[in-house]
């Protein structure tokens, strides 16, 4: 997976948003506002994606490509190497989690209009 296809998958959910937050080297995407997932832009191989927490240690001790969130919360966010060996599938599997961790976190009223969005 590329950014081009990392941005194209993402952009295709439901209420997200992409915006230079942090300074125009870092991209970010937002579901409702939230953030679900950040990537570098400088050297786009790795994204950082929220995660739940027993998850995501679980995920660290299985795939050496995936690591303690860079810059974020170590508890809850990975940092994701896209140029070892994850598929396409788990990679899309981490990024529709993130989203999910976002949006069950949102007021329900909010959740049931994304939920009716897609």
């Amino acid at each position: 997976m590329n950014i081009e296809e990392l941005r194209d998958y993402c952009l295709a959910k439901p209420a997200v948003t992409e915006g230079f937050p942090f300074g125009e080297e870092t991209l970010v995407f937002k579901v409702a506002g939230k953030l679900f997932l950040l990537i570098g832009l400088e050297q786009a191989d790795n994204f950082n994606v929220k995660c739940d927490p027993e998850l995501a240690v679980e995920l660290r001790e299985r795939h050496p490509e995936v690591q303690p969130g860079y810059h974020m919360n170590k508890k809850m966010w990975n940092t994701v190497y896209m140029n070892g060996s994850l598929t396409r599938k788990q990679l899309i599997g981490m990024i529709d989690h993130s989203y999910n961790e976002v949006v069950k976190g949102l007021p329900k009223k909010i959740q049931a209009g994304i939920n009716g969005a897609s």
